[in-house]
């Protein structure tokens, strides 16, 4: 009974340490690691052709996709974990011909930059912030009216965001929106490309 109860502590004390990770890895292989859902979630990630999908797993996977599969190792993973908040690198590797796909708990706060590439976020129930320098950006953010405050701009590119209700072309494109009875917050910016919310 004492090593019933002892086993039971130590797994009660080791749980909340077992529910972050942290590590690193390359594209050899499939990246994955500890994340619950409700966190905020930080992306940085080299240029591509990248998908954020959304998963009722309590963890971070992230696959690649390269032509050259020998410069696998070249792309560098890091994941960081403070608190209930994460921090995923992804670096390196050949300049063209990248894709990668991070599923995520769907209930998660994120918050995404990338320099370039096709940028695209799908199936996550939470605060989106995220930034793409050059390329398309394509989130599906469901009901407009779950969000409080909206922001979206394109400094060169089209602007649809059907789900709220825009649709703009040309330069220095922009739309703001808030809704009290909301609950998330939305940010997309692209420099240059097209914006699309839908």
């Amino acid at each position: 009974m004492r090593s019933i109860l002892a086993g039971t502590a130590l797994c009660i004390i080791l749980l909340p340490l077992l529910a972050f990770g942290d590590g690193r890895g390359t594209c050899e292989r499939d990246f994955e690691t500890a994340f619950r859902g409700g966190g905020e979630l930080r992306i940085h990630v080299r240029s591509g052709d990248i998908d954020i999908n959304g998963s009722d797993q309590a963890k971070i996977r992230v696959s690649c996709e390269l032509r050259d599969e020998d410069r696998a190792r070249e792309v560098k993973i890091a994941f960081k974990a403070v608190g209930n908040s994460g921090d995923l690198r992804i670096a390196g590797g050949p300049d063209n011909n990248f894709r990668v796909r991070i599923d995520v708990p769907r209930n998660s706060r994120l918050f995404v930059r990338s320099p370039a590439g096709d940028l695209n976020v799908s199936g996550v129930v939470g605060d989106k912030d995220v930034e793409l320098h050059a390329g398309d950006l394509t989130i599906a953010v469901g009901r407009a009216g779950d969000y409080s405050h909206a922001d979206a701009s394109v400094l060169a590119g089209d602007l649809n965001a059907p789900a709220f209700g825009v649709n703009k072309d040309g330069l220095f494109r922009s739309f703001e929106k808030e809704n009290a009875s909301g609950k998330y917050r939305l940010h997309a910016q692209v420099w240059a490309g097209d914006l699309v919310l839908k």
